[in-house]
């Protein structure tokens, strides 16, 4: 089971941080899905935390972290643009390509991020 948290409305250049609770931690991943566009990976952390992944259009402004003992990941994301307006959906698969693609087998509800301009 994954839930996730922490959205809500920022204004742009602002930051937020998203979390992830996890029931059992595997290779995790953050995407996002705005209105009308198909639901997209922004980064990638796996179980051992030894390599993370951030899509282009994220790297410099999010980082995906995790805290084991927690069974939590998160997602920093600063310098908020408009574009990054969605709902923010944690997923987990017990393989890391899996949680780089849409194809990743366990999915969180979402969480909404809303960016003012």
């Amino acid at each position: 089971q994954l839930v996730e948290s922490g959205g809500g409305l920022v204004q742009a250049g602002g930051s937020l941080r998203l979390s992830c609770a996890a029931s059992s931690m595997y290779n995790m991943g953050w995407f996002r899905q705005a209105p009308g566009k198909e639901r997209e990976v922004v980064a990638a952390i796996s179980w051992s935390a030894g390599s993370t992944r951030h899509a282009e259009s994220v790297k410099g402004r999010f980082t995906i972290s995790r805290d084991d003992a927690k069974n939590t990941i998160y997602l920093q994301m600063n310098s908020q643009k408009p574009e990054d307006a969605a709902v923010y959906y944690c997923a987990a698969d017990s393989s890391f390509n899996m949680v780089l693609s849409t194809s990743a087998t366990y999915w969180g509800r979402g969480t909404q991020v809303t960016v003012s301009s």
